[in-house]
């Protein structure tokens, strides 16, 4: 499928989203929306596997036999099927009964089935609890069926989902249903319902271009310069992940075989299941990501306070678009923590140097991490002072990136990213101000993929540039206090033009004989009529 009929797959779901929803609130609708989109990618995807695997005993449907196919298998081979699932578990790691398939879910709505809404139920139960490995359960505990948003009464919400899925599935019959088109038409529908979320977005939505910028970054390859194929990475870990998309821009940019397993955190449930679904409906098995459900300041992840050294996580890429500003509750027991104990606490009013301290503990000596922060942590003085101070002395921030304002759905100020790294090669940091270079757009603004590429150049080949980028020597930097400010190191103010006076006497002359010349014609013309001439 073209990438023009991906968008289009996006489109046409949305323009559906735009239609049903109706008074419902966006963030409410857009759960099951994406949840129905889920099913039907689960369900495709299992039929396919089921046929591969039953060859010639698959049943053919008559024209007119709108049933799964699967159903009839299982009402003429009852015996065979616990052997039958139990393969395909193992061989896609699920397992979807029958009358649970996205084909019966829709042939129940088109015909307007009172029992739609119990099998709905039924059907995402039996996923969660008996389908999945335990990862998986609770994948779709934020979608409430029995919502009065849908209808006050059973009668009412059964009809409405009826609707609602007889609408997506004439939307979507024309269109393929491999990862690759409803993954891009999952992520388009993110970004849309983002757009009209407001501040909400920040906590589950990076916009793509910001997401390629980090995601191009920490991929790039370790040769210099940088020619050669990207390195794989065995581990890639956004401790603030959301729904996932920018560890799967991350996975876009090395391929389907080009990480060994991407880690994830998110504090958010709705946004924990979103993430979770979102990894599956891209092609990455359940056996290649693992995403937690809580909270990275306090490290609730059993698997990140794994102290033996052998066995710590320590991951090639580090990625993250924490909140802005975060305000938390640090304890005295934090204090001892072994993310913060070299470095102190983070204030109370801005997690954001907490944040990046828990990511880059988690980074390997070879590995690189880019997070998006707010310019504040540039420049903040006490504790934020202490803990940037520390991090350049050990030669840890790599890059200092700013970028335009309004780029984000959730907020209009500026953002910076700060690149780290644990062993970097050069002794300085690179600024690049690209605070200058976007599209204006009427409620955001956009980064071009020109930009996009101008400034993964500028880092990756170190390039300087006046007004855009400057490597600075550590003894500059300290000669500021460590102060990162961008302003400080390059100048955003236009250069006033030169003069030459010679040049501007010799235009006056000209401009003088001009003068004299139009006068005398002009008094010739009043002398002709009898005119007094012009003094």
């Amino acid at each position: 499928m073209t990438e023009e009929n991906q968008k289009e797959l996006g489109k046409t779901l949305w323009g559906i989203a735009n239609d049903l929803r109706g008074a419902m609130n966006a963030d409410d609708f857009r759960d099951y929306m994406l949840s129905f989109l889920f099913l039907r990618y689960l369900s495709d995807n299992y039929e396919t596997s089921a046929k591969k695997e039953l060859g010639v005993d698959y049943p053919t449907l008559k024209p007119n036999d709108k049933r799964a196919p699967l159903r009839l298998w299982y009402e003429d081979n009852a015996e065979d099927i616990v052997e039958f699932e139990k393969q395909m578990r193992r061989k896609v790691h699920y397992v979807i009964e029958p009358q649970h398939l996205w084909s019966s879910i829709a042939e129940l709505a088109r015909t307007q089935n009172d029992t739609l809404l119990d099998t709905l139920q039924q059907g995402f139960k039996y996923i969660e609890n008996k389908s999945f490995e335990s990862t998986f359960q609770g994948l779709f505990s934020e979608i409430n069926l029995d919502s009065e948003k849908l209808g006050k009464k059973y009668a009412d919400r059964n009809a409405t989902l009826c609707t609602i899925i007889s609408k997506i599935a004439e939307g979507i019959a024309k269109f393929s249903s491999n990862s690759d088109v409803l993954g891009d038409a999952y992520e388009y529908l993110i970004g849309q319902f983002a757009a009209g979320s407001g501040k909400k977005a920040g906590e589950f939505y990076t916009p793509q271009q910001i997401s390629t910028i980090l995601s191009k970054i920490v991929t790039l390859d370790s040769q210099e310069p940088a020619t050669g194929p990207k390195k794989k990475l065995n581990k890639v870990l956004d401790f603030a992940s959301g729904s996932g998309s920018l560890l799967l821009n991350v996975r876009k940019q090395l391929g389907s075989h080009g990480i060994g397993k991407i880690y994830g955190q998110e504090k958010n449930i709705t946004t924990f299941n979103l993430a979770r679904m979102n990894m599956l409906l891209h092609g990455v098995i359940d056996s290649e990501f693992e995403i937690h459900h809580g909270d990275s300041l306090l490290n609730d992840w059993a698997l990140l306070n794994e102290m033996n050294p052998a066995k710590k996580l320590e991951c090639d890429a580090v990625v993250a678009n924490p909140p802005f500003s975060y305000r938390w509750e640090p304890t005295e027991a934090l204090g001892e923590d072994f993310r913060f104990k070299s470095y102190g606490l983070a204030p109370k009013s801005a997690a954001d140097f907490a944040f990046l301290l828990h990511g880059f503990h988690f980074l390997s000596d070879e590995g690189t991490m880019a997070i998006i922060l707010p310019h504040g942590v540039l420049f903040r003085g006490g504790a934020e002072s202490r803990i940037r101070t520390k991090l350049l002395k050990d030669g840890n921030i790599d890059t200092v990136i700013g970028l335009p304002a309004n780029l984000f759905f959730s907020t209009g100020i500026p953002v910076c990213i700060l690149i780290l790294k644990k062993c970097k090669k050069y002794d300085d940091v690179l600024f690049i101000n690209a605070s200058e270079h976007f599209e204006k757009a009427k409620r955001q603004n956009n980064l071009l993929d020109a930009h996009v590429e101008k400034i993964v150049d500028t880092y990756q080949f170190r390039q300087e540039e006046d007004r855009y980028a400057r490597r600075v020597s550590m003894e500059e930097i300290e000669q500021n206090d460590f102060n990162l400010n961008i302003s400080r190191y390059i100048s955003t103010a236009k250069p006033e033009p030169k003069i030459d006076l010679q040049v501007v006497n010799a235009e006056l002359i000209d401009w003088e004989n001009k003068i004299i010349e139009a006068t005398s014609r002009h008094n010739a013309f009043l002398h002709e009529l009898g005119l007094p001439p012009l003094p």
